[in-house]
This record gives structure tokens, sequence and C-alpha cells, in this order.
């Protein structure tokens, strides 16, 4: 209630009295009423004001950090952020989580960056988004935060996802990289070695089965989306393909032809790979393995941690290591992972750089990496003592995220994932052989790359 409406009642009030035929009271009972309503005024605004935020909380700035869900322990993640309040008093940090799937936010990042919206100040991309949204112009130039020494502590795949024609629009927060899962048991009791060759491979992964019909040999994320995308650069990189390299469209080639048919065949002919891979996504394959029921996996890090939890099927008998590769060519990892940007129409952008620089230094990293599980982007965490101590496979990992590639770094690169993914389920579907899916897919690109120029 504000002021001028409780003055108005409080006239109002008289007058009714006075109408009512009151005017016998006495001088003195109408001049306590008098009296009486602007105290109680008074100590209405006063009560009121109880409620309301002191000065030291007027005066604190309020940055809106948007992200996905917190892939392990949320009530962690929100302890970190209450530690960057107490180390920054004049800063509260609003926590707004978005729907799960990239997609859905990368939709809604686009509309209200096309809007000029300053409803959020902090938010984070996946790692195909930067040049995206730098060349629309919506992100903050972040270049001084990360000056040519300090690039080099992140990993290298990361560092070339943020950076846009030579200026840095984003600070890398956690990385992911596609690796491959084995069941470090079994492959001890056949007398194995991790394989370091897709047909090997397959030679284990069909022995295993052969002897344990209860088992798939080998399970990897095969529906139509984003995540076929990631597995089926791996089979081609893992043999000299490429999709476009300095301009130039290269997806229809004989290697790549060569590398997705192998991963067909997988399905068709080996059959180490059930059917039901062109529907799976992460969390279908993660829970198969996790329930003892396939030899290998190509996932990402995140699965270790849960594998490694109390009451897990698989718990110590899980091993780690680099996808395989085809002979005589090197292995190959999609990069994936998350970055921080600034809203290029944020009003608190020199806040939103210290909360950057506060949840990618190197002391946060390592508490996310120890309570969450997310892997750092700081290249010496992976010498840290305390941190290989509780995550021994850690190590392993560092090769695996120093040779990970990013995806096609271009601000097109959206559209080229909505041409290739169904080609390339087309290709595990036997509706289209390779060849006729990447002419096609060839086409398109060259199509989208010219009609941007």
């Amino acid at each position: 209630m504000n002021v001028s409406t409780f003055s108005a009642s409080a006239a109002d009030i008289r007058f009714r009295l006075l109408a009512g035929g009151l005017a016998r009271l006495s001088a003195w009972r109408l001049t306590s009423l008098a009296l009486l309503l602007p105290c109680s005024l008074l100590l209405a605004l006063t009560l009121h004001g109880c409620d309301r935020q002191g000065p030291a909380d007027e005066e604190r700035v309020t940055l809106v950090f948007k992200h996905g869900k917190i892939a392990g322990d949320a009530a962690a993640f929100t302890e970190v952020l209450k530690q960057f309040e107490r180390e920054n008093p004049d800063i509260r940090i609003r926590d707004e989580t978005l729907p799960a799937t990239t997609d859905q936010q990368h939709q809604f990042y686009v509309i209200n960056l096309e809007g000029k919206s300053s409803d959020f100040d902090v938010f984070s991309m996946d790692v195909i988004w930067v040049p995206e949204l730098a060349r629309a112009g919506w992100l903050m130039d972040l270049t001084h935060m990360l000056p040519p020494e300090e690039r080099s502590n992140f990993f290298p795949g990361p560092m070339e996802a943020v950076t846009y024609e030579g200026r840095v629009y984003a600070v890398p927060w956690y990385i992911d990289a596609g690796v491959l899962y084995y069941r470090s048991d079994l492959l001890e009791e056949y007398g194995f070695q991790p394989p370091t060759t897709w047909q090997e491979l397959v030679r284990q992964a069909s022995a295993i089965v052969r002897d344990r019909p209860d088992l798939y040999g080998f399970i990897w994320q095969g529906k139509q989306y984003e995540g076929l995308i990631c597995n089926a650069l791996e089979y081609m990189w893992s043999n000299g393909g490429d999709v476009v390299r300095n301009g130039t469209v290269l997806i229809n080639s004989p290697e790549n032809r060569e590398a997705l048919s192998f991963m067909s065949r997988l399905i068709s002919e080996e059959e180490i790979t059930p059917a039901f891979v062109t529907t799976a996504i992460e969390e279908t394959t993660r829970h198969i393995f996790g329930n003892g029921k396939a030899v290998f996996m190509r996932n990402w890090p995140y699965a270790w941690n849960i594998f490694e939890r109390p009451g897990s099927q698989v718990r110590g008998k899980v091993g780690v290591a680099l996808l395989p590769s085809f002979s005589g060519h090197e292995p190959a990892s999609t990069l994936g992972g998350w970055q921080l940007g600034i809203n290029k129409y944020s009003r608190h952008p020199k806040e939103a750089e210290r909360f950057i620089e506060f949840l990618t230094s190197y002391e946060t990293q390592k508490r996310v990496a120890l309570t969450i599980g997310y892997k750092p982007t700081r290249k010496s965490l992976y010498r840290d003592a305390e941190l290989m101590s509780a995550q021994p496979f850690i190590v392993s990992l560092y090769d695996v995220f120093e040779h990970a590639r990013p995806r096609p770094v271009t601000p097109y690169y959206m559209m080229i994932s909505q041409i290739l993914q169904p080609e390339f389920s087309a290709i595990l579907s036997r509706i289209k052989k390779p060849e006729a899916a990447l002419r096609s897919a060839e086409k398109q690109i060259q199509h989208v790359l010219r009609a941007e120029e």
C-alpha cells in the first residue's frame, strides 16, 4: 500500500464518521482519532520496511547464470556458487537451469539474444555454438581475459572452439571427449589388451560374445541427433577423413565412405552392435554397460564416476582407453564440453568476468572435478596429486583431451549438422549406401557455404 492510497482512506473515514451523526464525539476523541491515523500509517510503513532488503543488499549486483542441468551433484555445485558469493560480497548469483536438451538451450539463447535481452549475464555454451553466436555479435569479446601466455594452460581443442577470427569469445569451463570403455575383467579373462584398432575391437568382441551370448559386443550412440555426428566423426577422422577443411568440403571421400561402411557393418554383418543402437543416446548405452550387459562402449568421461559408485554392478571392472583407429591412422576423439560466455547486452560485464574467472580457476575446476565429475580444461590439473588419487583414470584422459578434435569450427555448423544427421542415420539404417549419402551431404554443405559467402 502506498502513502497516497492510505491518506485518501483516512480522509474518507473521517468524512463518514462525521456524516454518520457521530459529531457528538468529544473534541478529545476526534483529536485522538486524527492522531491515531498518522501513527497507524507510520507503523504500517515501518512494518512493511522490515520485509525490504537492507541497503547492503540493494547495493549488491545480481548476476543471472544460465546453464543446462548439472549432470552430477547439484547440491555440490550450489556450494561452489555460495563460495563465490562469500569471496565477492558485492555480487549475488541467481542460478537458472535451462531444459536438458542442447537443442532447446540453443533455441532459448538465439531467441533471447536476437531480441537483445539483458535478462541473463553469464551462460554456458556447447562447444559448437561459439562461432555462430560470435558472428552474430551476441558475445562479449573476452580476448583480454585469455592473453596468449594464458591460453597455453588450456587444452588446444577447447581454445580453438572458443576462438573466432582471431578473437576469444568464451572461456573453456569443462571438457569432454569420446572414450572407449571396456570390461577389464573380461579382457583379462580372455587374455586381451585394450584394442588399438577397430578391427581388433571387432575380433575381441566377437570372441567374447560367442562364448557369452548374453552380452552385447559394442554399444554406442546411433540415434539421429548430435551424438551420432560425434560418433561418426571418430570413425572418419581415425581413417584420415574430414568434413570441411579451410573452406573446402571433403565429406565425400574414399576414407569417409570406408569408415561409415564399417560403422554400418558393425550392426548388419559383424553383429557385435545390436540394431537398437540406432535409437540409443548416451544414457541408454550407459545403463546397458553399467548393468554389465556389454563388453565395449563408446561414451563420454562422465560415466566412469557413475560406474565406480557403491552398488554399481561393474564397480572395479571398468577400464578406459583411447578410441581405436583404422590401421595406419591415428585415433581421434570428438571434442565435447561447455564454455562460459557473457551476454553482449549484460548490464554487469565486469562482475560477469569475475564470475567466469572464478569458475574456470585452478581451485574451482579441481573442486568441481572432485565433487561433480566435470573434467577440467586446465592441463595442469591432470598432474594434481589429490585429483589423481581420487580419480586414477584421469591420467589416461590427458592424451585423449590433448588430441580431441572439435567439430567443424564454423558459424554454420548447426546447418551442417542438420544436413549430416539424416544422411548418417540413413547409412546405419541401410536406407542409403555411404556413396549416395555422402554425395548428397556434399552438395548440401557446398550450397550452405556458398550461400553464406
